[in-house]
Formats: C-alpha cells, sequence, structure tokens
C-alpha cells in the first residue's frame, strides 16, 4: 500500500509508523495528506509533560530561595513577608495545575477516542498527533535532569544543613521522579502513541504540583497565623 507513495515525501521511518498504525484501513492519498501534517509538525518542547515541570521546578527554586533569603534578611522581617509571599505563589501554582492537569485529561480522552475509532479517527490522530519527537523529548529530559542533579549537588555543597530541611529534599526528590516518570512513559509505547502517554504524564506532574502547592498554602497560612500573633 506504501508503495503508491513518492517516497521522497515519506521518509521510511514515519512510512513504517503510518503503516503499523492504520494497516490497509485507509487509502494511499488519505495517507499522504497524514504525512505531511506529520512531518511539518513539531514542538518545542515536545508534548505537555515537559512543559508541565515547570510548575514543580518553580516551587523547588522558590523554595530554596525562600530559604537563601533567611541568610541575608533579619528573621522578623523574613517571617512576615514569606507567608504572604507563599500564599501568593502556592494559590498561583495551585490554579495553574488544576487547568493543565483538566486541559491534558481533556486532550487525553480526544486522542484515546479518535485512536480507537478506526479508520477515520485514526486518520485524524495520527494527522494530528501520530508522530511525536521522542529523541528531542529524551535529549531535553536528560539536560534538565542533569541541571537537576548539579542543582542539588551545589545545595549540598553550599550548606549540608539543607540535608537536615525533610521538606527541601522532599520536594527535590519529587521533582527528580518527575523526570523518571516523563521519560518512562514516553518509552513504554510505540511512537504513535506517545502523544498520549505524554498527555498521561502532564496530568500526573500537574497533580504533584497542585499536592506540593497545597502543602505551601497551608504553611504560608500558618506563617501568616504566627507573624499576626
Amino acid at each position: 500500500m506504501l508503495g503508491k507513495f513518492k517516497m521522497e515525501v515519506l521518509p521510511s521511518t514515519v512510512e513504517a509508523i503510518l503503516d503499523q498504525a492504520v494497516g490497509d484501513d485507509i487509502d494511499a492519498a488519505d495517507l499522504e495528506v497524514i504525512a505531511e501534517k506529520i512531518l511539518t509538525s513539531s514542538a518545542d518542547p515536545p508534548g505537555m509533560a515537559i512543559g508541565t515541570l515547570a510548575l514543580l521546578d518553580g516551587l523547588v527554586l522558590f523554595t530554596v530561595v525562600l530559604m537563601g533569603l533567611t541568610l541575608l534578611v533579619p528573621e522578623r522581617v523574613h517571617g512576615r513577608v514569606q507567608g504572604v509571599v507563599s500564599l501568593i505563589v502556592s494559590v498561583v501554582v495551585a490554579i495553574v495545575s488544576i487547568v493543565v492537569a483538566l486541559a491534558a485529561f481533556t486532550k487525553t480522552m480526544l486522542m484515546i477516542a479518535l485512536v480507537t475509532a478506526s479508520p477515520f479517527g485514526t486518520a485524524a490522530y495520527l494527522a494530528t498527533w501520530g508522530f511525536f519527537d521522542r529523541g528531542g523529548a529524551g535529549v531535553a529530559l536528560s539536560l534538565i535532569m542533569g541541571l537537576k542533579l548539579g542543582f542539588a549537588v551545589c545545595l549540598v555543597l553550599a550548606q549540608q544543613r539543607f540535608l537536615q530541611v525533610k521538606g527541601l529534599v522532599l520536594i527535590v526528590l519529587t521533582s527528580l521522579l518527575a523526570n523518571v516518570i516523563i521519560s518512562t512513559l514516553h518509552g513504554i509505547v510505540p511512537i504513535p502513541l506517545v502523544s498520549i502517554t505524554d498527555a498521561i504524564a502532564a496530568i500526573i506532574v500537574a497533580i504533584i504540583a497542585l499536592i506540593w502547592a497545597i502543602v505551601l498554602l497551608v504553611f504560608s497560612i500558618v506563617s501568616i497565623v504566627k507573624a499576626i500573633a
């Protein structure tokens, strides 16, 4: 079937993906349209999950900055400002996390509905999400993981007492785990289905960020109450 294509338009890798995904259910004319859209589609960074990491990693950076300010700002002033700023940041991150999780869930349901509605739904899915830049995503995730590990090492070298702060250690470990989750979900399925698992990873990371935002919100309220008292 794929022999009807102009082979210079459809590289062998994408050709194999399309052939495996849709078999003989649609004709070559439909596949030509799908291939053109796939070959011209791009995302930077690929998918939703990597971008969603910014929510969790932003909380990590915010926590470290707050702890670092204790060395520069008087404790009395820091205690009052910390609660208010933490409250604002936690509310914003919580809202954004909910929005991202809902958007990713809606996208996941749409993609699953399309990919299971053969042949026309499958064709529409492939045209929009059928080719995922797994290599580019892997490079991005590896770079992010390396930066996180370097960041963690620098924290320990700068002040070993950071290891005694259980909250900081847990959120850093959670951030590293989020990277592993995304990488795993990207790698366990064929390329035509990676867009679905990527959206699932985005949901998971957004929920993790939401949980940490709620934790930060609770501590910020406690800090405000203590400052007022």
